[in-house]
């Protein structure tokens, strides 16, 4: 059976993106069956072409470094071609507006008014192209009295109170171990592009999407959020223990940690009869009471474990049904069945590094048969220019039209 072209096959995607956010955006639509074009600055790129260590070099390379690759870079721009445009030369220009009035998409993460100062502002581009979904990603938003202010991962995370309700406690903000205001940042950029293209299809008419590194972190912040603005109460990081439910987080046993999930008072039961305690015990029997009380939770649970090993712990807690798991290394969870069995992992071919595996797409699809029709072949993410000749020779109609060349890998 031929590979699955996805749900987005036909659409063109112009991705103007550089660093994690857009680029992420613009990745998760290639993963969809999107043609993504990345247009980057010609010499050195997206930014993320010189972020690291680490670097790899293919085997038999000069090794003077010209031709090492990002890992980051690899991360967030599987599946797309890389032209190489100076959007402030006529020459790049003109691509770029060829470009833009072909697109479907247009993904753009500048400082607010760069775009406008380029001669690519909104109103520019849905002139070009009235049916064109515009998103936009900024760090803070594109208005209010901080609007335009520039926006890092780890700043953004901070700012909007991620930090405050991460750490070992109060006094230990942490930010999250992955860059996720940028990732939440693209992911929101991206559902936001399928609605606008789903409305599409009712007005004949594009829009621009706005998000933003704040934006998208404040839209989860879930319970921490109506903690504050319903009951009054400022959420505080407490380390691997859940603020609302207990038993829920990190405890020790005999050579090592397991977490526990205790989250309805069934399973309270089930955890209880199970090690041997009383269900109704005084102080402890409703999960409001074991809240109130966590640290003396947390003692009582932590003696239950003292005696049982990690992996007999494990298979106790799945025998009497309370959920469970190990604390996993990056290296574990990669090599792990159930990972692979997901098609979280991805083999392909890059220029000059040869068969690589990536981390995979997150969706999969089935048709109503139960058949599974999730794509499998993927682009590795390009070099700079790698496809700069060909998308240039297509603009100006000296090759294959769009789906024909996206369909022939070029």
């Amino acid at each position: 059976m031929p590979d699955p072209a996805g749900p987005l096959a036909g659409t063109l995607v112009v991705d103007l993106t550089r660093a994690l956010a857009g680029p992420h955006a613009g990745m998760v639509l290639a993963d969809l069956g999107a043609r993504v074009v990345k247009v980057e600055t010609p010499g050195g790129g997206d930014d993320t072409r010189g972020w690291g260590p680490p670097f790899v070099e293919p085997e038999g390379g000069p090794g003077d470094g010209s031709d090492r690759q990002s890992t980051y870079f690899m991360s967030c721009n599987r599946g797309k071609e890389s032209v190489a445009l100076d959007l402030k030369s006529d020459d790049g220009r003109r691509y770029l507006t060829a470009l833009v009035e072909r697109a479907d998409v247009l993904l753009e993460n500048f400082r607010t008014g760069v775009l406008d100062r380029l001669g690519f502002g909104t109103e520019r581009l849905l002139q070009l192209n009235p049916r064109l979904v515009v998103l936009s990603i900024t760090g803070f938003g594109h208005d209010g009295p901080e609007g335009g202010r520039a926006g890092y991962d780890q700043i953004a995370q901070g700012e909007a109170g991620l930090m405050s309700i991460t750490g070992s406690g109060p006094d230990d903000p942490q930010r999250v171990g992955t860059p996720i205001a940028d990732l939440l940042a693209g992911m929101t950029g991206v559902h936001g592009v399928l609605a606008a293209l789903l409305e599409r299809e009712r007005t004949g008419r594009g829009q621009v999407v706005r998000t933003s590194l704040l934006a998208s972190v404040v839209g989860v912040h879930a319970f921490q959020g109506t903690k504050w603005t319903v009951a009054g109460e400022v959420g505080r990081a407490q380390g691997n223990h859940h603020p609302s439910i207990s038993p829920y987080g990190l405890f020790r046993c005999a050579d090592g940690s397991v977490q526990i999930a205790v989250g309805s008072e069934g399973l309270w039961k089930r955890f209880c009869d199970g090690f041997g305690l009383d269900p109704a015990l005084e102080g402890f029997a409703t999960n409001p009471e074991r809240v109130a009380r966590r640290e003396e939770v947390v003692t009582l649970v932590e003696e239950l474990f003292a005696s049982w090993s990690a992996p007999d712990l494990l298979a106790r807690l799945a025998e009497i049904g309370v959920p469970a798991g190990k604390v996993r290394t990056i290296d574990e969870v990669y090599t792990w069945e159930q990972t692979a069995s997901q098609g979280l992992l991805v083999d392909v071919e890059h220029a000059t590094l040869g068969t690589v595996t990536l981390p995979g797409p997150p969706l999969r699809f089935f048709d109503a048969d139960g058949a599974e029709t999730t794509r499998r072949e993927h682009r590795a993410p390009p070099l700079l220019d790698g496809d700069g000749d060909a998308v240039r020779a297509w603009l100006d109609g000296k090759s294959l039209d769009a789906d024909a060349h996206r369909e022939q890998g070029a």
